[in-house]
């Protein structure tokens, strides 16, 4: 039985939580959890205890090392990712993480590698909103490759960010050309799926983002095409809502401990 912790008890965190209680992750134990929100730890641990599972609500990122799990859920920010990567992989605790956009930084990003190896951990990039990391990967790998990523948001889906205006509503406008780098620095919790098709392929520096908000859109379409001199690929996902996210994380886990994985 491998143990899990969740940092972020949101609502992404929520369906791993919720995966767990209907047996579909049989091979995990989720001991501990960890929020900025206590009232969302308790809830998610709550939750457990109706199932029969001990869960600790922690207090403190220390506190929840202090449980040695084998796994971490990060399902909070790039800002929390970037302040527990490395004392997880230092605790030998291997991290499944969301926030993927705290890779837009080459040196934290080596950094986070050479710490994982040191320590006999690793990091897995859950596919979140898109897919397709091995294509764009295989077509890397090729040589001469370049890529591209379009995201296509509602007004709603923009608003507290630097590009937001009532005229959102009634015209359909590019709102940020770009790369990945620059991308998630604009929207630091709205494009984490930018630099996770970046760092499968060409790099943050390299991946071009074009975004694009629709008057009464709702949801997300995130569209990476990758080309090289043989290959032209294009994955094209749609969704309504953030749970493709949280359900990728249990895809995941799925993999981590089959014999067989896709």
């Amino acid at each position: 039985m491998k143990t899990l912790v969740i940092v972020g008890c949101g609502r992404l965190g929520g369906i791993v939580a919720d995966a767990i209680v209907k047996g579909l992750l049989p091979e995990y134990n989720l001991v501990g959890v960890y929020s900025r929100s206590v009232d969302k730890a308790e809830r998610m641990a709550s939750l457990m205890k109706q199932y029969g599972r001990k869960c600790r609500v922690t207090y403190s990122i220390e506190e929840l090392f202090a449980l040695k799990p084998d796994y971490l859920l990060e399902a909070a920010s790039p800002a929390a990712m970037r302040e527990l990567a490395l004392p997880a992989l230092r605790n030998g605790t291997s991290i499944v993480t969301l926030s993927i956009g705290a890779f837009a930084d080459d040196d934290f990003y080596h950094e986070v590698a050479d710490t994982a190896k040191a320590n006999g951990a690793r990091v897995y990039i859950a596919s979140g909103a898109t897919g397709g990391f091995d294509v764009l990967r295989t077509a890397y790998l090729m040589g001469n490759a370049q890529a591209n990523f379009f995201n296509e948001k509602g007004p709603n889906g923009l608003r507290g960010t630097s590009v937001y205006s009532d005229s959102l509503h009634t015209e359909q406008k590019i709102v940020f050309k770009g790369n990945a780098e620059e991308a998630i620095a604009m929207f630091p919790t709205r494009v984490n799926v930018t630099v996770a098709a970046s760092r499968a392929s060409v790099g943050p520096k390299n991946m071009q983002v074009t975004m694009q908000s629709t008057p009464d859109f709702v949801g997300d379409t995130q569209r990476v095409e990758i080309k090289n001199n043989q290959v032209h690929a294009v994955v094209d996902v749609y969704s309504a809502t953030p749970d493709i996210a949280g359900w990728s994380v249990v895809n995941t886990l799925i993999n981590i401990v089959s014999p067989i994985v896709f």
